[in-house]
């Protein structure tokens, strides 16, 4: 559990960068609902860390700004009834997140043009409906 996330090849998140709270979780849970603590929120500074390569940063953090505090991304789990459950969840859903955020841009659209045949074709259609609807029409003569 102390070793660090990795991202991708070139990025590793140090286990020492990484702050863990707990809390009581919301939800069913018996007895010990009032004692265990086993809500988690791990939370990772993207903007000050190290260990994010300095090419990564302006990219990881402009895909990541509508969910980053002063810099800090936040994630809570609370979905399993066990700390440890919820500890492993945190970290695979921040290392899915920080996956995201680093992978490369999509490639630009290529602009295309409709083919002949699909304009005829869209063409011809709009002919059929056209033709439908009138026939449809009631005579007033």
């Amino acid at each position: 559990m102390d070793d660090g996330l990795r991202v991708t090849d070139r990025w590793v998140v140090p286990a020492g960068e990484l702050r863990e709270r707990f809390s009581r979780s919301s939800g069913p849970g018996g007895q010990g609902v009032n004692t265990a603590d086993s809500r988690v929120e791990l939370s990772y500074d993207v903007a000050n860390s190290p260990a994010v390569p300095d090419w990564l940063r302006p990219r990881a953090l402009a895909r990541l700004a509508n969910r980053l505090v002063d810099g800090v991304l936040t994630i809570a789990a609370s979905e399993h009834r066990a700390q440890l459950a919820n500890r492993e969840a945190a970290r695979a859903r921040m290392t899915a997140l920080l996956r995201e955020a680093a992978a490369p841009p999509p490639p630009a659209r290529r602009a295309t043009r409709p083919s002949r045949g699909a304009k005829e074709r869209r063409l011809a259609e709009k002919k059929r409906q056209s033709q439908r609807k009138r026939d449809r029409r009631a005579d007033d003569d």
